[in-house]
């Protein structure tokens, strides 16, 4: 099986994800879907997919007066992605980020996902 090409982001644990969505979206090849959780329900988001033809399965937030349909059997597959970051954080030093130098983290998580990836 072919992996798709992915984009990678370190951010500061005090800020959002959704903020490095649309530059690691704009990194890779346009996909056909993106799935993810309700914390990516901005309009912002939703319209930069709309407008390069994204599907976008993203449960609506509870704050939407009106929620939009979800197709929740691709939804369903987002389990497989929230596994394998469960499985990272299985490690200790991943899970706190014992690491202060962003450099020396990634080493660490490259070092687990290796490991666990091996151990499947």
């Amino acid at each position: 099986m072919a992996w798709p090409m992915s984009g990678f982001a370190l951010t500061p644990g005090n800020l959002a994800d959704i903020g490095m969505a649309i530059p690691l979206l704009d990194a890779v090849p346009p996909p056909r879907r993106v799935i993810a959780d309700k914390a990516y329900d901005a309009d912002d988001l939703l319209s930069w997919l709309r407008a390069r033809h994204i599907q976008a399965v993203i449960p609506a937030n509870a704050s939407r007066t009106i929620p939009y349909p979800l197709d929740r059997k691709t939804y369903a597959r987002r389990n497989l992605i929230e596994r394998r970051f469960g499985r990272l954080e299985n490690w200790r030093r991943i899970a706190t980020r014992y690491d202060r130098l962003a450099q020396n983290y990634l080493a660490a998580l490259a070092r687990v996902a290796i490991a666990s990836a091996w151990a499947e």
